[in-house]
C-alpha cells in the first residue's frame, strides 16, 4: 500500500529542531530569563534614587559618584594594568604555543600538550586558584615580595587559552603555500615568519589579545585567592561592596564594564568571522 503524499512529504523534510512543538515559547523564554537581568541592571545605573529596587527618576548621579570616587579610580588603573599585562604575556605565549602546534608534522604528545594548555578551560577555577594560592605563597615566604607581578602571573596563566584558541583556528585556516613559497625564494624560517606568517595570522592574534585582556578585567575568583591586602581590582571591590552596602553605584559601574566588555567582543567577532 503506497504511503500518502503528505506521509512522504514529512518523512523527506530535514529534521529542524525549530519545528518541534514550543520551539519559540522556549527559547523566548531562555532569552528572557538571560537578559532581563541585565536589563534591570543598566536601568536600575539611571536611577535618582538610592534603592537598587525602587524607580527614583532619571539621573546620571550614581555614574558621577562612581567617577569621582577614588576607590574605584584607583582599582580601575589596577584592574586595567593587570589586563593590559597578563594579556600581552597570555597572547604571547599562546602565539608560540599556537606556531609549535599548527606548524609542524605530527609528533607523540601533541594531543598532551593540546590538553595541558587548555587546562584552565576544563579545570575548576577554583582549583586553579588555589593551586595558585599556594604555589605563589611559598615564594611570597622565600623572597618576602608581595607585589602585583603575582597577580598579573595569575591572570596570564589562566588567560593563556583563551589567547591561544582565536590563534589556533586562525593558523589552521590559513594556506601553507605562501610560506612554502617564501621558503622556496629562499626566505629564511624567521623572514618567512616575520613578512608572511605574521601579518596573516594578525587578526588572530588580536582577537585573542582582546578575548584575554576581557576574561582578566573580569576575574573574580583567582583575584580574590592571590591578591595580597590593597590590591583590589574592580570587579572584587564590587564584591566588597555588595557585601556591605548595596547602591546603584555598583550599577553603573557594571553598566560600564558591560558596556567595555560588549564593545571588546563585538571588535573579535569581527576579526575572527568566517569571510568569502
Amino acid at each position: 500500500m503506497a504511503e500518502p503524499s503528505s506521509t512522504r512529504r514529512r518523512s523527506g523534510r530535514p529534521f529542524s529542531v525549530r519545528h518541534l512543538p514550543g520551539f519559540t515559547l522556549v527559547a523566548a523564554a531562555c532569552f528572557v530569563m538571560l537578559y532581563a537581568p541585565i536589563v534591570t541592571l543598566v536601568t536600575y545605573s539611571f536611577n535618582g534614587g538610592e534603592s537598587i529596587a525602587l524607580w527614583e527618576g532619571f539621573s546620571l548621579r550614581w555614574y558621577v559618584s562612581a567617577w569621582a570616587n577614588e576607590a574605584v579610580q584607583e582599582a580601575t588603573v589596577r584592574s586595567l594594568v593587570v589586563a593590559v599585562l597578563a594579556s600581552g604575556i597570555a597572547t604571547a605565549l599562546a602565539t608560540m604555543a599556537a606556531l609549535g602546534t599548527t606548524r609542524t608534522g605530527p609528533f607523540p604528545g601533541r594531543m598532551v600538550i593540546y590538553a595541558l594548555i587548555n587546562q584552565p578551560l576544563m579545570v575548576p577555577e577554583i582549583v586553579t586558584a588555589v593551586a595558585l594560592l599556594i604555589f605563589f605563597a611559598m615564594i611570597k615566604i622565600a623572597t618576602g615580595y608581595t607585589g602585583l607581578a603575582y597577580l598579573v602571573l595569575a591572570h596570564a596563566a589562566f588567560c593563556v587559552p583563551f589567547a591561544y584558541l582565536p590563534i589556533r583556528a586562525r593558523l589552521e585556516g590559513m594556506d601553507l603555500s605562501y610560506e612554502t613559497a617564501a621558503a622556496d625564494l629562499y626566505a629564511t624560517p624567521w623572514r618567512t615568519f616575520r613578512y608572511v606568517t605574521l601579518p596573516l595570522m594578525t587578526p588572530g592574534i588580536v582577537a585573542g589579545a582582546m578575548l584575554a585582556f576581557v576574561i582578566s578585567l573580569d576575574d573574580v575568583v583567582i583575584t580574590e585567592f592571590v591578591k595580597s591586602a590593597g590590591q583590589d581590582t574592580l570587579p572584587t571591590y564590587m564584591l566588597g561592596q555588595l557585601r556591605r552596602m548595596v547602591t546603584p553605584e555598583v550599577n553603573a559601574i557594571s553598566t560600564a564594564l558591560l558596556a567595555l566588555t560588549v564593545l571588546l567582543l563585538t571588535v573579535f567577532f569581527a576579526l575572527t568571522r568566517k569571510r568569502g
